[in-house]
């Protein structure tokens, strides 16, 4: 789903295929523009990603060409995530979504935080697109996920899942579902969940991933 998103606010990217793994030689057929982007930059970003020099230098392009100011803006983020979700109210979930990409609270995704959440979202491994839901659910960024934050998250994936949710849940259904979740997540029951209890809870049972949604609404 994320992908879809991200092709709908960069649609030169489609043709490409930064989702998979995979090496596209395509790459090498390109006779890419010169983009002339700060050399320390993006050898940091090669460095920091899962992306090519050349890979980077075609998002660039395209961020640039679509985003003119180098900068996406949380009204425009919410605004691709409600052209996919017109059956819901998908702003509270794209406000979550948009934050842990927007690494310095600026209110701002520059073209550095895209690429990276980016990486960690299309091609990061089990345990980094783990930390990365970590991170979503951490509303405030404590280090732990508290019951408010799971039901915050949680409650706002119904709410923009709308009428096609099946089935359909009421406030109380969701407060159950999130009670439920959060007892098998609080190993050391002391009220909330550390990193550790959620990265041991989803790799024992990936029946926890497909109960939080943490997933099937990004990817």
């Amino acid at each position: 789903m994320f992908r879809m998103i991200i092709y709908r606010l960069f649609p030169p990217l489609r043709k490409h295929r930064l989702f998979t793994k995979e090496k596209d030689n395509e790459f090498d057929e390109l006779e890419l523009q010169v983009v002339r982007y700060k050399p320390e930059g993006l050898d940091t970003l090669c460095r920091n990603t899962k992306f090519s020099r050349k890979e980077l230098q075609i998002m660039y392009r395209g961020f640039k060409q679509e985003c003119p100011t180098g900068i996406v803006s949380e009204e425009t983020f919410k605004e691709i995530y409600a052209q996919f979700f017109p059956q819901g109210d998908s702003s509270s979930y794209a406000h979550y979504v948009f934050n842990t990409f927007d690494h310095d609270r600026s209110g701002t995704i520059s073209f550095e935080e895209f690429v990276i959440g980016l990486s960690v979202l299309s091609r990061g491994s089990l345990q980094e697109r783990l930390q990365w839901a970590f991170g979503l659910y951490d509303i405030n960024g404590d280090g732990l996920i508290t019951r408010e934050e799971m039901l915050d998250i949680v409650s706002a994936i119904y709410d923009m899942m709308g009428r096609f949710s099946e089935p359909s849940v009421d406030e109380n259904t969701t407060k159950d579902h999130v009670e439920k979740v959060f007892q098998k997540m609080d190993l050391n029951k002391d009220g909330v969940i550390s990193l550790e209890e959620f990265m041991e809870t989803c790799r024992r049972d990936e029946n926890i991933i497909k109960g939080m949604a943490i997933f099937d609404t990004v990817l």
